[in-house]
């Protein structure tokens, strides 16, 4: 089969956009490492202690609140000892049954006051900052004793807002908001290890 004319070129030049975009935002990102790297210590006393991370967000960022949980209770890069992380998506029956019975809106809401205690820190991860049940996750943590840290896109927006601490992202596109969440993550794992000494090889 031959090709269309200007196809593979238009193809190429939007690949090269998108990575340009991405480029960009994670230079920009830069400026929110120091915010990220006094996450990764206050965290790190935290699940020292014998706290406890909650992580929620929808769609895609329910899969980056269960990617940062997984590097927490598994490994990030080296061997430590598993920490305590929930991502409060992860328990469907509960998830469902919360939605079914409370509606939508409560689904992390009433795991947050299941699971969390004073002290515990829930990251809350939302592109666009506006997920009401995210929201309301936030400020559920916030009224007992939680600290909530917002992961979002472009600010200001509500989550930002409703937590006490926010990192945003500022992209065009909600693929690149999700790619530098991703980073984050990364990012927020390795200052955990850093502050808990575990030794890199």
């Amino acid at each position: 089969m031959t090709a269309q004319p200007g196809i593979g070129t238009r193809t190429s030049t939007l690949h090269d956009q998108r990575l340009e975009e991405l480029a960009e935002a994670a230079l920009r990102f830069r400026e929110q490492v120091p915010t990220l790297e006094a996450w990764g210590r206050r965290l790190a006393g935290v699940l020292r202690a014998g706290g406890r991370l909650l992580a929620c967000g929808n769609g895609g960022s329910a899969a980056e609140a269960q990617h940062l949980t997984a590097e927490l209770v598994g490994r990030f890069e080296d061997e430590r000892r598993p920490l305590s992380a929930i991502p409060l998506h992860g328990d469907t029956s509960s998830f469902t049954a919360i939605g079914n019975d409370y509606g939508p809106a409560n689904v992390f809401e009433r795991q947050v006051q299941a699971h969390g205690r004073p002290g515990d820190v829930l990251v809350c991860l939302s592109t666009s900052g506006r997920s009401p049940n995210v929201v309301a996750a936030a400020r559920r943590a916030r009224t007992l004793g939680l600290a909530a840290w917002a992961v979002t896109g472009p600010g200001p927006n509500p989550l930002a807002a409703a937590c006490d601490d926010a990192i945003t992202v500022r992209a065009a596109s909600t693929s690149t908001v999700q790619e530098i969440h991703l980073a984050a993550i990364h990012l927020l794992c390795g200052a955990v290890d850093d502050a808990l000494g575990v030794r890199h090889d």
